[in-house]
């Protein structure tokens, strides 16, 4: 069976589905493996490890001619009709904002693969791709912060007096939340965290961080995952924590609810209240922000309250392609491991017997079979759409709605990575 490998074509993109490591596995697996020329030039692998690592290398992949498309980011819709009926797709799909392409492949009869829906449970902890890609993007957002603010992040005591410790507060305690404290704390920085799920406090400490505790109703889902807070628990939650974002040096927010604009946790209010110098990081930025007024891909200056100085608020955008050679090692460890498991004698033949495989499946012989997806496709379709539902070709507001599943399966953490799929 022929197995692709493509260049990724989304501006920002420079991680690759498959590596020199994970090609050798896929061979010995007894697939053809093709890897569309210069794919993992930005990870930092040329052409020619690849092709030494039992690839073929070829220009251009025509996608009509595989068996199996490897991906990071969700396919386009061009390159999901032109598959074959029965090709099998592994990547990051982001189910609840690609709608079309969803419809498009189980329409072609593709069977595809969304890691982001692949169980959390520790047999398929080798191929959860958005723990994996959360880890990078928990790293890669400190050093961000480190690198503008003007002080250091550890202690230092010298002949010319003391310099303490900076204060670092993160919001959200998933995957990247957790490598975040680890990552401060390792710079030198006095760390504290909070997130909404009481469970996450053993986890905070045990990275050397201290949990804030807030006076809060429980708001843990099904599998340990957060759910949102109602409105007015959520100003609750803003107004206890304003003091200790006024305490903070640097501020790191990590939530984000696939398919619909990330809670708000900070106001420009409380930005406003940091001291002159601040540096806010929100992961979340694009797909809406946790800190009001961040941009994706931008660094927004905000005024203090006593008008001595700015905050810089940093939208992270893109944080794990920000590190492709290890973001890719990672992830094409991911698919390497999913396709393993359905992998026999070189045919990929997916047992739906099987937990994992059945439920990191999207859609197959014609049927999407994520239920809240098919949900939502449906309410777009008008099929349950009530009176009065969107008339601009977006989901209507109940399709959100047939999302909270989605997000309590995709949760773990923000940052989809891929597409910054994720909700702590």
């Amino acid at each position: 069976m022929k197995l692709g490998i493509a260049r990724e074509r989304r501006e920002g993109e420079r991680r690759v589905a498959a590596t020199p490591e994970t090609v050798k596995q896929l061979a010995g697996l007894g697939l053809e493996v093709l890897v569309e020329s210069r794919a993992g030039v930005s990870a930092g692998h040329a052409d020619d490890e690849y092709r030494q690592a039992g690839a073929h290398i070829v220009a251009d992949l025509d996608p009509a001619g595989l068996d199996i498309l490897a991906h990071v980011r969700p396919l386009e819709l061009p390159t999901a009709t032109a598959l074959k009926r029965g090709a099998v797709t592994v990547g990051l799909a982001s189910p609840s904002s690609e709608l079309a392409t969803v419809r498009a492949l189980a329409e072609r009869g593709v069977t595809s693969f969304a890691l982001e829906l692949v169980p959390r449970i520790s047999r398929a902890q080798s191929m959860d791709a958005l723990s994996s890609q959360a880890l990078v993007a928990g790293y890669r957002c400190v050093l961000e912060a480190a690198i503008r603010l003007p002080r250091f992040f550890p202690l230092y005591m010298t002949a010319a007096g003391t310099v303490p410790p900076a204060r670092v507060l993160v919001l959200g305690v998933g995957v990247a939340g957790l490598q975040a404290i680890g990552t401060a704390k390792r710079l030198g920085a006095r760390v504290s965290a909070n997130d909404i799920r009481p469970s996450s406090a053993e986890e905070v400490t045990s990275m050397g961080g201290t949990f804030i505790k807030l006076d809060l109703e429980t708001a843990e889902a099904a599998g340990g995952y957060a759910r949102e807070l109602s409105a007015d628990r959520g100003a609750l939650q803003r107004q206890l924590l304003a003091p200790h974002v006024a305490d903070a040096d640097v501020l790191i927010t990590t939530a984000a609810v696939p398919g619909r604009h990330a809670p708000l946790l900070v106001t420009r209010e409380m930005v406003q209240g940091m001291r002159p110098g601040s540096v806010v990081v929100d992961l979340a930025a694009e797909s809406g922000g946790n800190v009001e007024g961040s941009v994706a891909g931008r660094d927004i200056h905000v005024p203090t309250a006593d008008g001595k100085g700015t905050v810089t608020v940093v939208g992270l955008k893109d944080a794990p392609s920000a590190m492709p050679t290890d973001a890719s090692r990672l992830y094409a460890k991911n698919v390497a491991n999913l396709l393993a498991l359905m992998t026999r004698d070189g045919m990929v033949a997916p047992d739906f017997g099987d937990d994992v495989i059945a439920g990191a499946c999207l859609t197959h012989d014609g049927v999407v079979r994520h239920p809240p997806t098919a949900d939502a496709l449906a309410a777009l379709a008008g099929d349950n759409a009530p009176e009065g539902g969107a008339s601009d070709g977006a989901p209507p507001d109940t399709a959100d709605g047939a999302d909270s599943e989605l997000a309590d399966q995709m949760a773990n953490d923000p940052v989809k990575a891929s597409e910054n799929e994720g909700v702590v």
